[in-house]
């Protein structure tokens, strides 16, 4: 009798003992589910988010009005490029300050979207002034304007800074 009722102790300890660790592992289980739920629900969102982004440029910025500025600058030591001011017929759409960091993207070849926006089919003017410091330490500041013709198609315009030292051309521009 006392060999039983300690079996019988020893059977109810041990199923103390199972059920939680059964518990657990359910629990594990329905967690490592729900992880698996959370990052496709965050995957999706992430997807939804970059088409609508897409869908605003497009509406933003239709084909046939938009137009895209682009800064880059030669690798020139004569100069650092402290600042950069666009306006388009006459009315100011840009003005960029320059980090170190950014300058050093620009020297080794980058390029900078600096605006996007939309303009009207036609001749238009297109003012670019920069600012900055010599190697000398004094101050310069450039201005220029050019003028471009945009189509019905999206227009890319690239602007090169080139520097004061350059003589006439210390900024160009082109297509792109």
């Amino acid at each position: 009798m006392v060999r039983t009722i300690r079996n019988l102790f020893v059977t109810v300890l041990l199923s103390f003992i199972v059920v939680p660790v059964t518990a657990q592992d359910s629990y594990r289980a329905q967690m490592q589910g729900l992880d698996e739920q959370v990052q496709e629900v965050k995957s999706d969102v992430l997807s939804i988010a970059a088409d609508l982004s897409r869908l605003e440029e497009k509406l933003l910025y239709p084909s046939n009005t938009q137009l895209s500025l682009f800064v880059e600058m030669t690798p020139d030591d004569s100069f650092r490029l402290d600042s950069v001011q666009i306006a388009i017929n006459g009315q100011s759409v840009a003005h960029h300050i320059y980090s170190f960091k950014e300058l050093e993207a620009l020297a080794a070849g980058g390029v900078q979207r600096i605006y996007t926006g939309n303009v009207a089919t036609g001749e238009h003017s297109l003012a670019v002034s920069m600012g900055g410091k010599l190697k000398s330490g004094s101050d310069f500041s450039w201005s220029e304007t050019f003028s471009f013709n945009k189509g019905v198609e999206p227009k890319l315009v690239g602007i090169r800074l080139i520097g004061p030292g350059a003589g006439d051309a210390a900024i160009s521009v082109g297509d792109w």
